[in-house]
């Protein structure tokens, strides 16, 4: 497995705006009035995010419930991907218990919006939708024995919603590169 960290797009940075279908076609965009909004950038064959979608779907029905707008975005190329395709994610969501919406960025301009690098990569946005945690999961990975938590990600959700300042250590998340459209590599690489 070659390993790709996110970028750590820099704090403070306004939530980049999207408009992304799902696989039935609904479309969705950040939707005003949530205390916190969670991007997650994953897909479904890469084995980082096969390792925590268990995790995903708590933290889904976890936050969910708490006013937290949580969406999945796959930006993968499916041509050279097909098991990331969007009948296949509509699969993994119902397999693995997704509440949140899972969609699919066909173009990559989404993934290119975020700095998005790798899957799984996270950004937490604040009420006023300013970047307060981009980071790891946990400190658990497909090649360690550390159990899958979600430990640093829930405590900067939990830190927004009790209205403190997000953790200052945040570790850079690791997992497989997003699969560019040739020639549609992003340039912060």
């Amino acid at each position: 497995m070659a390993a790709v960290e996110s970028q750590m797009l820099p704090l403070g940075t306004a939530a980049p705006a999207f408009s992304l279908p799902d696989p039935d076609g609904k479309v969705y965009s950040l939707r005003d009035g949530a205390a916190a909004y969670l991007v997650m950038f994953i897909c479904n064959h890469c084995p980082y995010v096969k390792h925590v979608r268990e995790e995903l779907a708590r933290i889904g029905r976890d936050y969910s419930e708490r006013n937290v707008a949580i969406y999945a975005i796959n930006s993968n190329d499916v041509s050279t991907h097909p098991g990331d395709s969007p009948g296949k994610m509509k699969q993994e969501a119902a397999e693995w218990g997704y509440v949140f919406p899972y969609l699919y960025d066909a173009s990559q301009d989404v993934a290119k919006a975020y700095r998005a690098a790798c899957t799984p990569d996270f950004f937490l946005f604040d009420a006023d939708r300013k970047l307060v945690y981009r980071g790891q999961l946990d400190d658990s990975r497909p090649s360690n024995d550390v159990p899958v938590d979600g430990r640093d990600l829930r405590a900067a959700l939990d830190a927004v919603l009790g209205g403190d300042p997000a953790p200052e250590a945040q570790k850079a998340s690791i997992g497989c590169n997003i699969k560019w459209r040739p020639g549609n590599e992003p340039d912060y690489f």
